[in-house]
């Protein structure tokens, strides 16, 4: 406390800053992955009937990546990269991507909610699949945008792995 404040009885007022965890991040948040600083830029929330699960949009000095983040039965994390994949609208039982065979996982529909860079996809209902590798190492998400179909190959990460920090209170 200053002088001042000490003599005319002033209390100093501290500012409270939102704690961030991985279900949370927010646009503006920056984070630390794999000793490199990405900021936040966008933010897509998708839910599956009660099922909700997130991707956060990470924009760095070289690359953007997607940072996916869900709660089943316990936190599950993965990092993701757009690739050119043709895949039907329809989703085969099986992709290939670099010599790689990738099997369904899951399937279903979901609705979205975007913002930052995403704000403009709320309110669509998009047709998702999930496909793995043999040793569940690697993963393949697609989502079928209403005639737009969009994939990326990821792999999991761990909560260690990942610093946030808040960039808004």
């Amino acid at each position: 406390m200053g002088f001042f404040s000490k003599l005319f009885g002033k209390k100093e007022e501290k500012a409270t800053v939102n704690k961030r965890d991985l279900l949370s991040i927010q646009v503006g948040d920056i984070v630390e992955y794999d000793l490199a600083d990405y900021e936040v830029v966008g933010k897509i929330t998708y839910q599956d009937g009660n099922y909700k699960w997130y991707s956060y949009q990470l924009l760095g000095e070289s690359k953007s990546i997607w940072l996916a983040a869900e709660m089943d039965d316990e936190l599950e994390l993965g990092i993701y990269e757009k690739i050119q994949l043709p895949v039907a609208n329809d989703f085969p039982k099986e992709v290939v991507f670099n010599n790689k065979t990738y099997a369904l996982d899951e399937s279903g529909h979901a609705q979205v909610t975007g913002e930052g860079r995403s704000d403009s996809l709320t309110g669509q209902q998009i047709h998702y699949a999930e496909y793995c590798d043999d040793e569940e190492e690697s993963f393949i998400s697609v989502e079928d945008w209403d005639s737009d179909v969009e994939a990326s190959i990821g792999y999991s990460i761990e909560p260690y792995e990942v610093k946030i920090i808040a960039g808004s209170i």
